[in-house]
């Protein structure tokens, strides 16, 4: 029996200030809200900096293969697991960038790898042991370093790690794939719609193009949402279709509203990126959706599709109002003036994007899947359930 400080040590991230941050910075900087589903994601609202030559890079850089813990979040809590206090994410992308306060990295001591310790502490009944240990609020919890490392870590033989690692990692990898393949498929249709509507509304338009608005294009269904308390998610028990809010994925719950092709946007809260354009999600299937999200589909030619690109090249700052709790109101998103082509245009363009965005669900059904059977092998693997002494890497 060991403890987690027997084999790697923490470093906490820097204390930025909002004045290091700018626009097209060298490095992102990694916040809690980075670390998603056991990785870390960059939104377009991701800070960014130019450090100064003084700053000492080294101790606070995160590079591919480094582990971090968020050290502030959620105490624990079975209605949200996304965002738990001590959940591990696995940095996986090959550009390096910066950590913030509030996350920590693992930095290891001897031959157990950062993947063991990676997995090792996404079971889910290990991540409750850590999460339980954090102190604080009721709405907002805090963990140190130092009781990472006096958690408790049971060490198999290296032969055994090794395989567990393998066996897992390329479970991870083929998500990882899944996903830069998406991030390449929605590059094509940006460039593909940059192609097919290059006019502003102060443009000169072409014959049968005009200036209309948001309004024309889209059908909000906000009035069929209905708002879950974390009480009421609580008390679900198959908790299997999604619980969006204004800009992410909250939880799983019970029962769907929705069921079909919906494009979110964000209405209160998190509304916007350091841009100005808009929080969206391009959601499908079964789901349910809390009040802080606008629902959309399109009209007048416009698909769900068309208007995700449409929204990623508009800015809403204009129309954003309150200074503490930024919202985006119907009636200001409906004002929003956009140009609107011909009917036979958008045909040609969903007919040219229909096929990519069929690949993207296909390839986030698949990783939902393989998500599925890498948390189920995960404990199994780990106590050594399943036998895998005999498997030759």
């Amino acid at each position: 029996m060991s403890i987690v400080s027997d084999y790697f040590s923490f470093q906490n991230g820097y204390a930025f200030k909002s004045k290091d941050f700018v626009r097209n910075g060298k490095y992102a900087i990694i916040r809690i809200k980075e670390l998603k589903d056991g990785g870390v994601k960059f939104f377009e609202d991701t800070a960014r900096t130019n450090p100064e030559d003084s700053f000492n890079i080294n101790k606070y850089i995160v590079k591919k293969g480094d582990v971090l813990f968020a050290l502030t979040g959620d105490p624990v809590n079975k209605t949200n697991p996304l965002s738990w206090v001590g959940r591990v994410s696995y940095y996986n992308h090959d550009t390096p960038a910066l950590l913030n306060q509030r996350v920590c990295k693992a930095i290891p001591k001897n031959k157990v790898s950062n993947e063991f310790l990676y997995y090792f502490f996404r079971q889910n009944e290990e991540f409750y042991n850590l999460a339980s240990k954090a102190t604080g609020s009721a709405s907002q919890a805090n963990i140190s370093t130092k009781t990472i490392e006096q958690h408790i870590m049971e060490i198999p033989d290296e032969d055994i790690r090794k395989k567990i690692v393998f066996m897992l990692l390329n479970i991870d990898m083929k998500i990882d794939v899944n996903n830069r393949i998406n991030d390449n498929l929605q590059q094509q249709a940006m460039a593909l719609y940059e192609k097919f509507f290059p006019y502003a509304v102060t443009d000169k338009l072409p014959a049968g193009w005009r200036v209309g608005t948001v309004g024309e294009i889209v059908e909000i269904h906000d009035s069929k949402r209905i708002p879950l308390s974390s009480t009421q998610r609580a008390k679900m028990e198959k908790r299997i279709y999604p619980y969006y809010g204004a800009a992410s994925l909250m939880d799983y719950v019970d029962e769907y509203i929705f069921d079909g092709k919906y494009l979110l946007l964000g209405e209160d809260g998190t509304v916007v990126d350091n841009a100005g354009y808009p929080i969206l999600q391009y959601v499908y299937g079964k789901f349910w959706v809390n009040n802080h999200a606008h629902i959309l589909t399109g009209c007048l030619g416009h698909s769900v599709e068309s208007l995700l690109l449409l929204f990623r090249h508009t800015s809403v700052k204009s129309i954003v109002t309150g200074a503490v709790q930024p919202k985006i109101s119907q009636a200001n998103l409906r004002s929003i003036q956009v140009v609107i082509p011909p009917h036979n245009e958008m045909d040609t363009f969903n007919k040219l994007i229909c096929p990519l965005f069929d690949q993207i669900r296909q390839n986030q059904d698949q990783n939902k899947a393989l998500m599925i059977l890498r948390d189920t092998l995960l404990p199994r693997l780990m106590s050594g359930e399943i036998d895998i002494s005999n498997i030759q890497l």
